[in-house]
């Protein structure tokens, strides 16, 4: 890693934090929409008037997609509070298993990366072993 890559300016983490502000405020405004949505939403709506057991269905998948929606949206919701606190402790940029610096290129792909890529690797590895190698 060369200097430039081991250290981020105020400037940028000022960049950051207004690109993670922004995005939080887009999930919250979009959770804030589906949920109005889905208050005035009701089976008959969904599935025309009267339907069969295939549009209760249809319906029922909406109201998991919109479901499973909102819980990624507040999944992200939680990873934008907790670089949040990165920024405001001094932490933002270093990675929470090593400490060592996260690149900047992979901050400006994904803002609220916590860890370094190597780190990362590691972590998927343990989380979700692969049938293929046996790790």
């Amino acid at each position: 890693m060369t200097a430039a890559e081991t250290s981020l300016t105020q400037e940028q983490i000022k960049h950051f934090a207004q690109r993670i502000d922004a995005r939080k405020n887009l999930l919250l405004d979009e959770i804030r929409h589906v949920l109005a949505r889905s208050r005035n939403e009701y089976y008959v709506d969904l599935i025309g008037g009267a339907g069969d057991s295939g549009d209760e269905a249809a319906a029922s998948l909406l109201r998991d997609i919109t479901e499973a929606e909102v819980i990624r949206d507040v999944g992200e919701i939680r990873d934008i509070a907790a670089a949040e606190v990165r920024i405001a402790t001094g932490k933002f940029g270093l990675c929470t298993d090593c400490g060592e610096p996260v690149r900047y290129k992979r901050l400006d792909a994904y803002p609220t990366a916590k860890r370094c890529f190597s780190c990362q690797v590691i972590r998927e590895r343990e989380l979700a072993p692969s049938p293929y190698t046996g790790r």
